[in-house]
C-alpha cells in the first residue's frame, strides 16, 4: 500500500520524468514509460489512459500497463457511463472500492480481477482530454497524495496530448486541403486560369477550396467555397462538398439545382456543418457563365471598355441552413472578360469595414491576363501583412477560341 511519507519524494522523481519524456520522446514511449512509472510509484497493477473525442462524446483507450488489451481492442466509454465516464463528466477524482457491472462499462476491469480504482480528468485549460486511472487487484485506500500525484500526472499527458492532436490534425488538414486543391489549373479551350492559395495566421488549416473542373458538352465547372471552422474537421468537410458538388455537376447543368442538392446532402449527413458557396458553370460557347451564390461574396467582373463590378446575382442562404428555392443567373462573358472569384478571408480585416476592401478589390481587378489580375490584387489588397484568415483567390479570363 502507497503511504504519504514518500509523496514529496515521488512528486518530483515523477515531474522530472514526465519532464524529460514529453520534452524528448514520441507520444507513444511517453505514455509507455510514464504509465509504467505511476504503476511502480503508487504500487498498483494497472494504469490506462483515455482519450476524450468531443465530437462523439467518447473515450478510447490509447495507453494502458498491466492492461494492455484496452489498447488493442479499442475499449470506448461514453462520457457519464461506468467508471471513466463519470470521471469524464465530473472532471474530478473518483475513487471506486466496488468494482463489478453495476459500477464500470469495461468488462475487461472485472475479467482481470481489480478490486479498487482511482480516476482522475486530463484538462488542459477548459478542454477536457481524456482520463487517466489505475486500478489494484487488492482493496487498498489511496491517500491524498496519490491523488495529487495522479492529477500531477495527468496535467502534463493532457498537455502533451493536447499539442499532438493539435500538430497531427494541423498537419493531417493542411495535406488533405493541398490534395484537394488543384495541383495544376486545367487548360480549357477558349479560357485561362490563374489562382492564389495562402493559409491565415489563424490557429488550424481553414475550410478554403476553388475547383476548375470540364463537364461533357465542353463545358466547364467553376467553384469557390468557404467552410465554415478550422482545422481537420472543416478541411474533412470541405473534401466532401467538393466531391459532392462534382457528382451533382455531372448530374445538372443548373448551378441552383447543384447546390440545392448539395445543401440537402449537407443538412442530412452533416448536420450542424456550414459553408458558403459560388458555382458558375460555362457552356461551350464561352460567352457567359451561369451562375448560384450560396451565401458567398459575388464574384467581381472586369470587361473591357467597361468600369470593374461585382456581377449582379442574388444571395441566396449558405450551404446547410434552410431557406427558399436556389436561383440562378446568367452572366454575359466577352471576349477579354475577366471573372475573379474569392474568398472572405481576401478582402475581411479586423480594423476595417469589409466594403473598404470589397471597393479596393473591383478597383484592382482589370480585363487583363489572369496572372496579373492576381498578382496586383494580392499586392493590394495582402501585401506584406500577413492574413488572418484563408485567402483563395480564382481568376478566370475567356480568350479567342
Amino acid at each position: 500500500m502507497s503511504g504519504t511519507s514518500t509523496a514529496d519524494e515521488r512528486l518530483q522523481v515523477l515531474e522530472a520524468i514526465t519532464d524529460t519524456a514529453l520534452g524528448h520522446l514520441g507520444q507513444d514511449v511517453v505514455m509507455a514509460k510514464i504509465l509504467a512509472r505511476v504503476r511502480e510509484v503508487l504500487g498498483v497493477d494497472t494504469a490506462t489512459v483515455l482519450r476524450h473525442d468531443p465530437d462523439s462524446q467518447l473515450l478510447q483507450a490509447i495507453a494502458a500497463s498491466g492492461i494492455e488489451e484496452e489498447v488493442f481492442q479499442d475499449v470506448r466509454i461514453g462520457v457519464g457511463a461506468g467508471f471513466a465516464g463519470r470521471v469524464a463528466l465530473e472532471r474530478r477524482p473518483v475513487f471506486l472500492d466496488h468494482v463489478d457491472e453495476t459500477t464500470v462499462v469495461n468488462a475487461l476491469l472485472q475479467e482481470r480481477g481489480l478490486r479498487t480504482l482511482l480516476g482522475v480528468p486530463m484538462v488542459a485549460g477548459d478542454e477536457l482530454i481524456g482520463v487517466l486511472h489505475v486500478g489494484s487487484v487488492t482493496p487498498r485506500e489511496f491517500p491524498e497524495a496519490d491523488v495529487e500525484l495522479l492529477r500531477l500526472v495527468a496535467a502534463r499527458l493532457a498537455l502533451a496530448l493536447q499539442i499532438d492532436n493539435s500538430t497531427t490534425d494541423r498537419a493531417a488538414a493542411a495535406a488533405l486541403q493541398r490534395s484537394l486543391l488543384p495541383g495544376r489549373l486545367p487548360d480549357i479551350a477558349g479560357m485561362r486560369f490563374s489562382a492564389r492559395y495562402v493559409p491565415g495566421t489563424e490557429p488550424g488549416v481553414g475550410g478554403d477550396w476553388y475547383d476548375l473542373f470540364p463537364l461533357p458538352g465542353d463545358r466547364l465547372g467553376i467553384v469557390m467555397g468557404d467552410v465554415a471552422g478550422h482545422g481537420l474537421n472543416a478541411a474533412v468537410i470541405m473534401g466532401r462538398l467538393r466531391s459532392a458538388l462534382r457528382a451533382y455537376a455531372l448530374e445538372s447543368d443548373d448551378p441552383a439545382e447543384v447546390l440545392s442538392k448539395l445543401d440537402r446532402k449537407v443538412q442530412h449527413f452533416e448536420p450542424g456543418a456550414l459553408a458558403t458557396v459560388v458555382y458558375g458553370l460555362v457552356p461551350a460557347s464561352r460567352d457567359k457563365v451561369a451562375i448560384s451564390l450560396a451565401g458567398h461574396l459575388p464574384p467581381v467582373l472586369a470587361a473591357p471598355g467597361r468600369p470593374s463590378a461585382f456581377v449582379d446575382v442574388p444571395v441566396d442562404p449558405p450551404i446547410g441552413v434552410t431557406g427558399p428555392r436556389r436561383r440562378r443567373t446568367v452572366v454575359e462573358l466577352p471576349l477579354g472578360g475577366v471573372l475573379a472569384f474569392y474568398t472572405d478571408g481576401l478582402v475581411e480585416r479586423r480594423d476595417q469595414l469589409i466594403d473598404v476592401g470589397l471597393q479596393r478589390l473591383t478597383e484592382v481587378v482589370t480585363p487583363d491576363q489572369p496572372g496579373v489580375v492576381c498578382a496586383r490584387v494580392m499586392a493590394a489588397l495582402v501585401g506584406a501583412t500577413p492574413a488572418q484568415d484563408d485567402i483563395a483567390l480564382l481568376v478566370a479570363r475567356r480568350e479567342p477560341n
